[in-house]
């Protein structure tokens, strides 16, 4: 097995006080449990093939965005548990992450809906507009790679648009 490629997630926006234990539950269910069960069940067919996993996370798992208390702490534990994994499974297989913000994607969809809405998310980002599956799929190439990114491990790359970095003329952080 050359790769194992975590893209699955969710998007809860909460304030704390509208949060339940179940939604704390369900989003890390799905974001780190998820990503630890596949990991776990590529772990040798990864090894024997010198493999490499790349996890998604967000950038709101480093970034204090309102409402994002559930999916930043279970991005931000992705994140932990990549780094862990690249650790622990070295130097057989690598482990990195991606973290985007928010992106053309099925999942985006209910935040996007409203075109003036999607229009003010994108200026949030410095340049200008939201991510697309093209500008992830590049990296998740490059980093499936050995040739390419063969000393790369425990990495979390963002792919964010300058968000989680950035303030330009307003925009960002």
């Amino acid at each position: 097995m050359a790769g194992l490629v975590w893209a699955i997630g969710s998007i809860l926006l909460k304030p704390l006080a509208r949060l339940s234990v179940s939604d704390f539950q369900d989003t890390y269910h799905t974001n780190v449990i998820g990503a630890a069960l596949a990991a776990q069940a590529a772990q040798q067919p990864l090894k024997a093939g010198k493999g490499s996993m790349v996890f998604f996370s967000s950038v709101a798992a480093t970034q204090g965005f309102t409402n994002h208390a559930a999916i930043s702490a279970a991005k931000a534990a992705v994140e932990g548990l990549s780094k862990a994994l690249a650790a622990e499974l070295a130097p057989d297989v690598r482990v990195n992450v991606i973290a985007p913000s928010l992106s053309q994607s099925k999942m985006a969809e209910p935040l996007l809906m409203n075109e003036a809405m999607a229009k003010g998310l994108a200026q949030m980002h410095p340049l200008g507009r939201l991510g697309q599956p093209s500008d992830f799929a590049g990296l998740v190439s490059l980093l499936l790679d050995p040739e390419k990114s063969g000393w790369i491990t425990g990495a979390v790359i963002a792919v964010d648009g300058g968000r989680g970095a950035l303030a330009v003329n307003g925009r960002g952080r």
